[in-house]
């Protein structure tokens, strides 16, 4: 302000002038201070990394997202490969997708990112890919014999344009932002190799709203995915990497099953609590069995009520989904999806329900097909997608996903 703009003594700022000047420099003390703390090399450093600067490793004997604790953000993208595809085009593709997979994953920019600062906060981001039947034939290789679509069920009502594909990606990170632009790379990168088939984005608790290691809930309210494998035991090892019979090129590699399962929750609202819990088999509370008090205690299935029934009855999902066969078991990885209403104000919410094991003949099929005969929950559930892939083995620096295909 010059001398000639400076209010003479005797003129007084009106209360307008006043609030509207505070405000001003409080902004700007706002912003000073906020450029300081940041600048100054004397600034006290977080007690706590950031959560976005997590990365999981890339590399390694079997592909990162799947013994990876679940992140809370997921995109599931299937592409069509170009017709006329051969093995010389798919490896262009493969090293491409992998080389800047890897980067993005520990924070680094995409090869011809645009968005450079986009990529910063990896938040775990990892990238599971995943091949179709088509693809391993573009490739020469040897199909295992339960790479194909499962069979049919009864409780089915599939859409072909949410099912299948010659190429899956999963990216998952605990960042929706970090997704998108992952999933924009890797799309980028594909475009002039194949086109997309279909996309399906989930979600679970974001991180630090739960105890880590808290079991998921789905939209029904369910603690959903107790009884799973725990990485680095035997079981795991043999029932989600191990399969000898599956084709060398898969060793250290393991099976994709996706189900998009729509839940009716306008249904299920007019559902009461205990016909909930007599549905699964589980309280509601904490997940606990209805034999039992804490999550993880084990069901009595033989146990009965005061009039003779089984507490927990035949066709509760939980007792459904159980095995008298150790070797019937699945690594269960949900997520959560809540898109637009129908055009009806029908609920459009569900399941993204995936499951990883060696062999999806004899793991899942006979899990879908006792689920399929009886159980209660089919009242409020109906599978809408459903799609499989072999999830090869990981690789070493330099190469790339798939390298043993070829």
């Amino acid at each position: 302000m010059t001398d000639d703009e400076q209010p003479s003594a005797g003129r007084r700022l009106s209360r307008r002038h006043l609030l509207l000047g505070g405000a001003a420099a409080g902004i700007g003390a706002v912003g000073a201070v906020g450029i300081d703390a940041a600048t100054r090399p004397d600034a006290p450093a977080l007690a706590e990394p950031l959560n976005g600067t997590q990365t999981v490793p890339f590399y390694g004997v079997h592909q990162a997202g799947i013994d990876t604790v679940p992140q809370s953000n997921v995109a599931l993208i299937a592409l069509d490969l170009a017709e006329g595809t051969d093995a010389a085009t798919l490896r262009r593709l493969l090293k491409l997708l992998t080389s800047d997979a890897a980067r993005l994953s520990q924070g680094e920019a995409a090869l011809a990112d645009s968005e450079p600062e986009l990529a910063v906060a990896p938040a775990r981001l990892t990238v599971t890919f995943g091949f179709g039947p088509g693809l391993v034939a573009a490739a020469g290789g040897i199909r295992p014999a339960w790479l194909r679509p499962l069979p049919a069920f009864s409780v089915d009502r599939l859409d072909p344009a949410l099912g299948e594909g010659d190429l899956l990606m999963k990216i998952a990170s605990d960042d929706a932002l970090t997704v998108a632009h992952a999933t924009r790379m890797l799309l980028k990168d594909s475009r002039s190799f194949a086109t997309v088939r279909w996309v399906q984005s989930g979600f679970r608790r974001a991180p630090g709203s739960v105890k880590p290691h808290t079991t998921m809930r789905n939209v029904f309210g369910q603690v959903d995915g107790t009884v799973n494998f725990v990485p680095g035991t035997p079981d795991f090892d043999r029932l989600v990497w191990g399969a000898a019979n599956n084709p060398s090129w898969l060793r250290g590699g393991t099976g994709f099953v996706l189900r998009r399962i729509s839940m009716n929750l306008d249904k299920w609202d007019k559902l009461d609590r205990s016909g909930r819990e007599a549905s699964v088999g589980r309280t509601l509370h904490n997940g606990a069995p209805l034999t039992g008090t804490n999550e993880t205690d084990e069901p009595d299935f033989d146990a009965k009520t005061a009039i003779g029934f089984p507490v927990i009855a035949e066709f509760s999902h939980m007792r459904r989904a159980r095995s008298e066969n150790p070797d019937e078991r699945i690594l269960r990885r949900g997520y959560n999806y809540d898109e637009a209403p129908n055009t009806d104000g029908v609920s459009n919410s569900g399941q993204l329900f995936i499951s990883f094991q060696a062999d999806v003949d004899a793991q899942f099929v006979p899990i879908q097909r006792r689920i399929d005969e009886l159980d209660l929950l089919n009242v409020w559930i109906t599978p809408i997608g459903s799609a499989v892939f072999a999830i090869p083995p990981g690789c070493a620096a330099g190469s790339y996903i798939g390298d043993t295909l070829f």
